[in-house]
């Protein structure tokens, strides 16, 4: 077992990843390592990860010396979970190296007593700003949301968020069949359409009650098939 580990957590939203790991790899110094990945969203800490997991095993088994990661978030964004794994990384004597905070090699070479101190009192400092920076990023993605005409949520630049609307053709096509007394298991087996990339999606169960019920909103006198017990009341 390598005594370097090099954590690697990428998600989706990371540009180049694999430049990430070769950013970790310049800066091992410290002899033979291994390589410890996860794949996910860097906002959902509270998601268990399970390369993440291992790590904190081959801590606590100590089994390891260094730690090296490409940036101090791919640990964790919250604060206080930051600042405990630093904690739990002092009280096996790991020694953490980052990338993107080289400041943090001067850190490891302060004499005791006074490198505990400092250490704390870093870490602090910089979770605490961490977290701040993360609140703004919250902050301007609500901020930047906005209702369109329909009442429905858009980004600044005026597209849509959350699930696309299903092709005007197959509401129709939902309406037709429920006129002919389909169940809503019927209609959602029989209704489909082709999405952007021209594949075939049939429509769930969820869109069918949904167009149904605005159907029956919109035109109340409508009377319902009787040979259809399964719809939505008006």
């Amino acid at each position: 077992m390598a005594e370097v580990i090099i954590y690697n957590r990428t998600s989706t939203e990371d540009q180049n990843p694999e430049n990430q790991l070769k950013d970790c790899l310049s800066i091992n110094n410290f002899g033979e390592y291994e390589v410890i990945s996860d794949q996910q969203s860097a906002w959902k800490d509270e998601k268990e990860r399970e390369g993440f997991e291992k790590l904190k095993r081959l801590i606590k088994d100590k089994k390891i010396t260094h730690l090296i990661v490409w940036d101090f978030d791919r640990i964790y964004r919250n604060r206080l979970k930051f600042k405990e794994f630093l904690q739990f990384l002092n009280a096996y004597s790991i020694k953490l190296h980052s990338y993107r905070q080289q400041w943090f090699e001067d850190l490891h070479k302060i004499p005791s007593p006074w490198n505990d101190i400092v250490y704390d009192l870093m870490t602090n400092i910089y979770g605490h700003i961490a977290e701040k920076e993360s609140k703004k990023k919250s902050e301007r993605v609500r901020a930047a949301i906005r209702l369109g005409a329909d009442g429905k949520p858009m980004s600044h630049k005026g597209n849509k968020w959350g699930r696309r609307d299903i092709p005007e053709s197959a509401s129709k096509r939902i309406i037709e069949l429920y006129n002919q007394g389909k169940s809503l298991r019927e209609i959602k087996n029989e209704v489909f359409y082709w999405d952007s990339n021209n594949n075939k999606r049939f429509v769930g169960l969820g869109t069918v009650h949904k167009t149904i019920s605005k159907f029956r909103q919109e035109n109340p006198s409508f009377n319902a098939p009787s040979s259809n017990d399964q719809l939505p009341n008006a």
